[in-house]
């Protein structure tokens, strides 16, 4: 028999205005897609833990495609409790201008910043192990590398 990680449930759960995965076994949340029909709009800070039914989770990961194409997210506040930004993240959330990623990630995923058009400033920690295909493409950041992005 295959163990797999339990979540709090099938489908992602609100809490506060942002919707995660939670793992109930190791505690941990990651930032879900929202699929409810709207995105997310203006500044949006990421907590280092959520409390859902009395328990408290870190939040460790943002999700696939949690904010993808929300273009009317201006900022984002990622905490030092996250490890991980998956694929797709922030594609085409084109009113991001400017990024700093803790030095807790270590990893970024496949097209996570992907059309970003407007981002032209990204701190990146050396923390940093993986960075997957694409993951700056279109962005003004990485438009303007003269070799494209080194690491």
């Amino acid at each position: 028999m295959m163990l797999l990680p339990m979540t709090a449930s099938a489908e992602s759960i609100k809490i506060g205005y942002l919707y995660y995965n939670l793992d109930i076994n190791n505690r941990t949340a990651s930032v879900a897609e929202n699929n409810y029909g709207y995105g997310y709009t203006g500044e949006v800070v990421i907590p280092e833990t959520v409390t859902y039914d009395g328990t408290d989770y870190m939040v460790t990961s943002i999700g696939p495609s949690a904010f993808f194409g929300d273009s009317k997210l201006s900022s984002i506040t990622i905490p030092n409790s996250i490890i991980t930004i998956e694929d797709n993240a922030f594609c085409g959330c084109s009113g991001l201008t400017t990024v700093t990623i803790p030095n807790s990630v270590t990893s970024i995923g496949v097209l996570a910043f992907s059309q970003c058009i407007n981002l032209s400033s990204i701190i990146i920690p050396n923390s940093i192990n993986f960075i997957g295909n694409d993951a700056f493409k279109g962005t003004i950041w990485y438009n303007n590398k003269p070799d494209g992005l080194v690491y």
